[in-house]
Parts: structure tokens; sequence; C-alpha cells
């Protein structure tokens, strides 16, 4: 039978419930089991799709085509899997079916109540993936311990427990021992409340994971684990770590994973197998060069709303054993006057993702630097947009070239709402979404990256390359090496004879992983690094994180 564990947090938010669980996961992975990760997160929208990136950092869309919680994209990143619709569940989702259900008439006239109707609809989610044979599931609950918003989650593990054999389930709770410098020791009353608030709501944790700046003594896990009512050896240190990456071996240290075992009467169980690990962790802690790579975006001042990104170009670093620092520049603030102040010295140049017109002057001229300085550029959904425009406006001619998302009475509308998508008026779950196929032209730099003509990359937009100025733009000198097959959608554009110049409408960062790093990250980073090599030694590389 399926076991689940269930990760829940307390005192605060951000600690970092979805790596400890991504880690574990790992861990189980590396021995053998078959694992998968899901969250359920207690907001009331049916999805992040709807959400500022300002709101809820990046929304991560999967395989086929949900648009989640950013979370999943650690799950992926760490397990090297696809995840699914099935893998993130909101209260809005939760609400929506049961409601769903009593207009169908399936309650019977019956009085519909949280308890016992969405609970069991919580319940019946948290177990579905189990269906799928999965030897252990763990489960992330969002949020902390005491929000109104989490207490029917909290609720269903209490009836899970209650319900399913005492070794099928057991809880992991994720608390912060906060350092007081003033005092010069560490404390341990707010993870007695968060247990304590949680043990009010039926809930006991078997496990207690602290979050923690300072080394926790063996004195002060006696402490938690007393006034916890848990084992000593279940109180796991989690101390800050230089990357994320590092954190399964910091929990196999701790004995997270066997401890998990041991309380799911688990007995066989494999050394875990964690050579690719640590060979990328090896390759990222001893990079043998450096680049300097701007990253042009918008929600600059969220990290979060740029993770997979980030995260990709540690993957393509590490395997070019090569430091990646990134420099965030606010496109809001790109102007003619100072673009060539703010983008000398990099060595490439990536336009991210995004919508609507805010920062979009700043990152056409930063892909017009790109393209006339012989800078490495690489555009992502909205930035390859950006980069047909600039094209459109500086080689073809069509100077008032824009895309109708921006300007809908352009004349000359390259990027245009795709025709599926002028009829549709809801805005949730509606965009192109999800994975889909494209071709790629043999000779070319997409088909020197993926080795391949076809493949398959994940989608969210709305607007696409308007193919009626097709012909315009090869001839010239705009290339697009993609297409989707179906459609003719193209999905690739790049520069013949520039150094590096690709756009492309898919996400790619959405499918790098540890064991897998991007191609198109892994070519553009090989570039970054030739064009690095190529500067004479004067040039002066721009330094640390412009946050405007």
């Amino acid at each position: 039978m399926t076991k689940y564990i269930f990760v829940t947090g307390g005192v605060t938010s951000s600690l970092g419930k979805g790596i400890v669980s991504a880690s574990l996961a790992k861990l189980l992975q590396a021995r053998g089991f078959k694992v998968t990760i899901q969250k359920f997160d207690p907001y009331i929208n049916v999805d992040p799709g709807t959400l500022n990136p300002y709101e809820h950092g990046e929304c991560y869309v999967t395989e086929d085509g949900a648009e989640t919680d950013l979370d999943l994209g650690h799950y992926e990143r760490f397990l090297n899997i696809f995840t699914s619709q099935s893998n993130n569940v909101t209260t809005g989702r939760i609400y929506q079916s049961v409601i769903n259900k009593e207009r169908e008439g399936a309650y019977l006239g019956k009085t519909v109540q949280v308890v016992p109707h969405i609970t069991d609809e919580i319940k019946r989610r948290m177990q579905l993936l189990g269906q799928e044979g999965y030897d252990i599931i763990i489960t992330e609950i969002g949020g902390t311990v005491g929000d109104i918003e989490s207490l029917p989650f909290i609720e269903a593990v209490r009836q899970l427990q209650w319900e399913l054999p005492e070794d099928d389930c057991l809880v992991v709770h994720l608390t912060l021992v906060p350092y007081l410098k003033a005092a010069k020791e560490l404390k341990t009353k707010p993870t007695q409340h968060s247990v304590k608030m949680m043990s009010e709501n039926g809930v006991h944790p078997d496990i207690i994971v602290c979050r923690t700046e300072q080394p926790l003594s063996s004195e002060l896990k006696r402490k938690i684990a007393l006034f916890c009512n848990v084992q000593p050896d279940s109180v796991i240190e989690a101390a800050d770590a230089s990357s994320i990456y590092e954190v399964p071996l910091l929990m196999q240290q701790e004995q997270l994973d066997i401890i998990c075992l041991k309380k799911l009467n688990i007995t066989w169980y494999p050394e875990p197998d964690l050579t690719i690990w640590k060979g990328f962790l090896s390759k990222l802690q001893n990079p043998k060069s450096s680049v300097t790579i701007g990253l042009i975006g918008k929600y600059i001042e969220l990290q979060d709303a740029y993770k997979s990104i980030l995260e990709a170009f540690i993957h393509a670093g590490a395997i070019n054993e090569c430091k990646v620092e990134v420099v965030d520049v606010h496109s809001e603030f790109i102007t003619p006057e100072n673009v060539s102040e703010k983008l000398d010295g990099l060595d490439g140049l990536l336009v991210a993702p995004g919508f609507g017109m805010r920062g979009i002057d700043g990152k056409i001229l930063a892909v017009k630097y790109a393209r006339e300085n012989g800078l490495p550029f690489f555009g992502i959904c909205l930035g390859m947009q950006m980069s047909v425009i600039e094209f459109a406006r500086n080689k073809v001619g069509l100077s008032n070239a824009h895309s109708t998302e921006m300007d809908p009475n352009t004349p000359d509308p390259v990027i245009d709402l795709m025709e599926g998508q002028k009829t549709i008026t809801n805005k949730g779950g509606t965009m192109r979404l999800g994975a889909y196929p494209c071709k790629i032209e043999k000779g070319t730099l997409a088909y020197e990256i993926y080795g391949t003509e076809d493949i398959s990359e994940r989608h969210r937009h709305r607007w696409e390359f308007n193919n009626k100025y097709l012909d315009a733009f090869q001839k010239a000198g705009l290339k697009a090496s993609g297409v989707n097959p179906q459609t003719n959608l193209v999905e690739i554009v790049e520069i013949p004879g520039h150094p590096f110049f690709i756009g492309v409408q898919y996400h790619p960062e959405l499918k790098s992983t540890v064991e897998n790093p991007h191609p198109i990250f892994v070519h553009f980073i090989k570039a970054a690094k030739a064009h690095h090599t190529s500067k004479p030694e004067s040039a002066n590389p721009v330094k640390g994180s412009e946050k405007i």
C-alpha cells in the first residue's frame, strides 16, 4: 500500500517546506522508492494562473497544462520527474468541486458542510495519486498552522491519521528556531507554540524539522522533544545552506529519510545512490570560470518571479563548470540614454517572460543592444516577441510594428492574439498551456542545440508570431527555425551569423533539472563563456546585482 507523509509548517511562512519535502523525496527516491510530491495550497484561487507574480511568484506550468505553485518546479528539478494537475490542489478547486457536486444533486439534499464534505474531498485528492502505484506520497500543506485557511487541510490530515493504518501515515512539522543576537541563544518557544497549536487541532507531529541559523545542541533537541512530545532522534536540524541543492545531503546527515522509513515500518531499504547529485554539487561548488548574465525583467524586485530561470542558470552553469552571476536589470528603467551603461560588461542577455505594457520599451532596447553588439541573447516567450518587434522596427522597416497586446491599433501587428484566443473571455486556465510539439529545421542554431528535429516544450501564452510577416522577416535575416507541425505557429527565431541569438515562444526553463539541464541554457552559457574570453582584459564586467 502507498505510504503518506504530510509536511506542515509553523511559526512563519517561507521556511522552505517545499525544499525539505523535495529533499526528503530525493533521498527516498535514491533508495529505490517510487516517490512523488503534491502541494495543497489554502488560497481560494482555483490556481495561481491569474495571480500577479508579486503576489505569488512564478506560475509553474506542468506537461499537462496545469498552472501551479512554484514549489512544483522544485519537485521536478529534484526528482527529475513530471508532475501534473493532480500534484497541486487549492482551496478554490476543492470548493469548486464540492459546489458542482451539490448543484448536480450528489448530496441527496443534505446540508453541505466543511466537515465532512469539504474534508472528504480534500482526503480524496490527497489519496488520488496513490492509485498510480507510488510507494510514498509526500504532501506539502501550504501556509502555516493556525491560519484560518489551513484548518480544513489540517482536519483532513487528522482524519486520515485516524482512518489509515498507523504505519501508513506520518506528519513532519517544519518550524523556526530563531537566534536572538542580543541574548546570544536559540529560542524554542515558537516551536513549542506551533506544535501546541497543531495538537489542539488534533494533529500531532511525528518528526520536527527545525530551521535554524545556528547549530542545535543535543540539549536543545532534547528540550524540543520533551515539550513537543516526540522522540529526541525525531528532532531534525535544518541549518541554512549556501545552495538548496545541498539540503538533501544535510537531511541525509540528520537521517531524516531513515527515521521516516522506520516510522512507516519499512525495514528493508538499500543505501541511497546519489552519485549524479554529488557530481552536480561538486561542479557547482568548484567552478573553473565565471560569466555575468543580465536578466532583463519587470518583476526584478521579487526573485521568485523568475525562479525556474535562475535555477536553470545554476544547472547550466554546473555542466559548463562555470559560475553564473545574474545581474538583475529592471526593464522599466532602461532608456536610449543609459542602455549602454546598464548592459556594458555583460557576457549574455536574457529577456524574461511576462505580460502587459510596463517595461516593454526597455526590453526592446535591450534586444537591440544585444543584436547590434554581438552579445549572446536569449529571449523567452515575451522576450522572444520583443526580439521580433525590435527586428521588425530596425531591420524590416516596420517602424510602428508592435504586439496587439500592448497596442491593439498598431498598423503592423507582428505579434498578434492567437485565433483561438479571440473569443475567450474567462482569464483563468484559458491560455495555450502545457506541452506542444515543435519541428526544428536542420542546419540551424536550434538544431545544433537540440540535436534533433522533433522536440516538445511547455507553453503559457495568448499571443503569437504573425505569419503574415514571415517572408519579410526571413528576407531581412531573422529565421524561423522551429514551428509547430500542426498549426505552423513559429516557436523559435534566430539570427544566422550572430554569435548567439535565439528567441523561443515556449518556456524551456520549466524542464531544466539537476540531472537534465536544458540544452538552450547550456549552450547559452557556453556562448557567454566564449564572449567573456573574447573581451579585452580592460573591459569591466558588471558585478553584483542591480535592483532599481
